[in-house]
């Protein structure tokens, strides 16, 4: 992979609508698609993190893949979330997004049952060996899976060919750095938190998976154009108008906030699926705040 085929530069992390019933709302989720990818964004990451996939089914999941790219077409990158603790699963969930044409899949370290790194380069190994002409993005998140791939086991998994990138979401400016040393220059490093994305292409990242790029795509687009152009005084100052937001839309667990502001634009995306509940209300003003002195709100 060059630095001409990679992914893209930002890939939102695109939130499932639900409806007022609680099931997945296709038809949002095509207009949220469609919408997207004119405002900034390079690719989508379905049924992630931020799509809650811990909370859909296989099928949900599976439909919304055909449903999302019918929708995009070859307007833009679509990545599926398509990982597990369970190695087989994750390679029979691999196996059907790259027979419905997507352009990759995001693997998530395996969590809860926090396999060692000999058992994490296995993993994703055979995920990869069962999808050889399909890209894979490692997805590296501690906070989440009780496990932090560690760069030396990320520099073993990008000898192989299928295994292109990284969405690197331990938070550890280091730890990215390490990664830089340890692989080539092909080898694609994304930030996995916006307000990191900036700090990780001093260090050799090209981009972000993106929560923020729901909201201000284009604007963080013209933040890392600006970086790769020599432009960093004005990457800078595009990064401090919009660190607040990048704050706020943590301000309890993703993807509860953006959800909420989503639906303030009228997106109707609905609320989350348990065990996730909606923004609380005294949380609401200061998401409202931070969006108005932005202009995200009418």
């Amino acid at each position: 992979m060059t630095q001409l085929d990679h992914f893209g530069r930002v890939l939102t992390a695109m939130v499932t609508p639900f409806d007022e019933s609680g099931q997945v709302n296709y038809e949002v989720a095509e207009k949220l698609a469609s919408y997207l990818v004119t405002h900034g964004s390079d690719g989508l990451v379905i049924c992630g993190t931020t799509g809650e996939s811990p909370s859909l089914t296989w099928q949900e999941e599976y439909e919304l893949f055909k449903v999302v790219k019918n929708a995009v077409g070859h307007q833009a990158k679509i990545l599926a979330g398509t990982g597990s603790n369970s190695t087989s699963e994750a390679i029979e969930a691999t196996q059907k997004a790259a027979e419905l044409g997507l352009d990759g899949s995001l693997q998530v370290v395996p969590y809860y049952n926090k396999p060692p790194q000999d058992g994490l380069y296995e993993h994703f190994k055979a995920i990869a060996k069962a999808c050889p002409d399909f890209p894979l993005m490692l997805y590296n998140i501690p906070g989440r899976t009780g496990q932090n791939l560690l760069p030396e086991t990320v520099a073993k998994l990008a000898e192989i060919d299928n295994i292109v990138a990284i969405k690197e979401a331990s938070g550890n400016i280091d730890q990215v750095c390490q990664v830089r040393c340890l692989t080539p220059p092909s080898f694609a490093i994304y930030s996995g938190d916006d307000s990191l994305t900036l700090p990780m292409m001093t260090v050799g990242g090209i981009g972000v998976v993106s929560v923020a790029s729901h909201l201000v795509g284009e604007q963080i687009q013209q933040m890392i154009q600006a970086f790769e152009m020599g432009k960093t005084t004005l990457a800078v100052e595009l990064n401090l108008k919009l660190f607040n937001l990048f704050k706020v839309l943590f301000c309890t667990t993703n993807p509860i906030p953006v959800k909420a502001a989503l639906n303030q634009q009228g997106w109707s995306v609905g609320g989350v699926r348990l065990p996730l509940k909606t923004l609380p209300l005294e949380l609401l003003p200061s998401l409202k705040a931070v969006m108005k002195n932005l202009d995200l709100l009418s």
